[in-house]
């Protein structure tokens, strides 16, 4: 594991987000910084870190793919617990696409400290791209996760976009925020009125507003 990345607000701090990458990018690519200050200029504060897979491809520049999600729970709880030594106020805990979905599952146990009031899910990978027969989705981690969870979710996203998405049945204390023409990074079409800079910028806002739900 990397050491943590932080970004901070300059004021008043709501509480933090421990926030892991996706599957093919690290914790400092163009999406995670963008977020990141943006989640800032919302009050959050915003912890990074890395897998061990995508640590040992820092150092050593070759590229390898990640392990099954599930045996990446025990890194990302090893991670919170050190991130709780320097976290301010209250904690989420999520991520970009794999970072959110291996969120969701380690609030699925019973190891999370009261502190870790939900759960934040960056372009949640629904199902892998080009398979979207419902016996390929990955909805599990999302039901039986013990604290509710915010999605960020493009309309048009390749891995659960909103049609296919609202056909199934999920818990009521998940909550989905459709980012106009967004897809997997919640970034638009060129020709669309919707930006990649305000769809980013609405995520992070409604991130804020879901911690702010909780905390209430």
């Amino acid at each position: 594991m990397t050491e943590i990345l932080w970004t901070r607000p300059e004021g008043e701090c709501l509480g933090t987000l421990v926030l892991a990458h996706g599957a093919g990018a690290p914790m400092d690519a163009n999406f995670m910084n963008r977020y990141a200050e943006a989640a800032a200029l919302n009050g959050i504060a915003v912890a990074r870190f890395e897998f061990g897979y995508m640590a040992k491809r820092r150092e050593t520049g070759k590229k390898s793919p990640p392990p099954r999600a599930d045996k990446l729970i025990g890194e990302y709880q090893k991670a919170v617990q050190l991130i709780l030594e320097n976290a301010e106020g209250p904690v989420l805990i999520g991520g970009k696409s794999m970072g959110g979905r291996v969120a969701a599952m380690l609030a699925g146990g019973e190891s999370l400290p009261k502190r870790v009031l939900g759960v934040v899910c960056l372009g949640y990978p629904f199902h892998a791209i080009g398979k979207s027969d419902l016996a390929d989705w990955r909805v599990e981690p999302l039901q039986n996760a013990r604290r509710p969870i915010f999605i960020a979710q493009g309309d048009r996203d390749q891995m659960g976009n909103q049609s296919e998405v609202q056909a199934v049945d999920l818990p009521e204390t998940i909550s989905i925020d459709w980012l106009e023409d967004g897809n997997h990074d919640l970034a638009p079409r060129g020709a669309s009125p919707a930006t990649w800079k305000g769809n980013i910028e609405q995520s992070a806002a409604k991130t804020a507003e879901f911690l702010k739900s909780l905390i209430a």
